[in-house]
């Protein structure tokens, strides 16, 4: 007995260590599949729902905030979540100018965890294309809308339902391929009745 019982624990003493490293490289595997996953293409739980209940006070040195009804008012919108900090926003805010002074459709700004200060000197400097700009010093707001990170693009229907999520700097073919077309369609989609259009997340 007493020699089985020392086999016994001898296999037990080389599996314990062993159970650490079967973990570790269980994690690392799914790690890796990670960094090659599009993450523009991570489809958005709030495709097709209400947009989250929420108030904003405006960025500094603007009058309008940003709240949850002002997204509910028979009318389709872009709320778009920027941040001064944020080298990509620079690179799309020139198609966002553009946007805004089409008068296409109305077009928001969530500010996501910025300074107070750094966000009205941005929009100074590079130009306020936004109706209402909501200031989301926290993230707090952010985080019930499934922001990944920054900039973020959602398109909001009549209904007040998002329509379609995009994540990542808004190119010209982004605008004219994808947002325009669906602006339209949501546009001219009866009041009482959803638009026979892919709702989906991502370019």
């Amino acid at each position: 007995m007493t020699e089985q019982t020392d086999r016994h624990s001898g296999k037990n003493r080389i599996f314990v260590p062993v159970l650490p490293l079967v973990f570790f490289l269980v994690v690392g595997v799914f790690l890796g599949i990670g960094l090659f996953l599009d993450p523009s293409l991570i489809p958005s739980p709030l495709i097709g729902k209400a947009v989250p209940e929420f108030k904003l006070p405006p960025v500094k040195g603007r009058t309008l905030g940003l709240e949850s009804a002002d997204l509910r008012k028979g009318e389709v919108s872009i709320v778009n979540v920027f941040a001064s900090w944020c080298v990509a926003c620079l690179e799309e805010h020139p198609f966002l100018m553009r946007l805004g002074a089409s008068n296409t459709v109305k077009l928001h700004g969530l500010n996501y965890k910025d300074k107070p200060d750094d966000a009205a000197n941005w929009l100074d400097k590079y130009g306020d294309p936004y109706k209402r700009t909501g200031a989301d010093i926290k993230g707090l707001v952010g985080i019930d809308w499934g922001v990944y990170g920054v900039p973020e693009t959602f398109v909001i229907d009549k209904e007040g339902k998002i329509a379609y999520k995009h994540i990542g700097a808004i190119n010209e073919k982004i605008l004219n391929e994808t947002l325009l077309p669906l602006i339209e369609k949501l546009k001219n989609a009866p009041d009482d009745k959803d638009p026979e259009i892919e709702i989906k997340s991502g370019t």
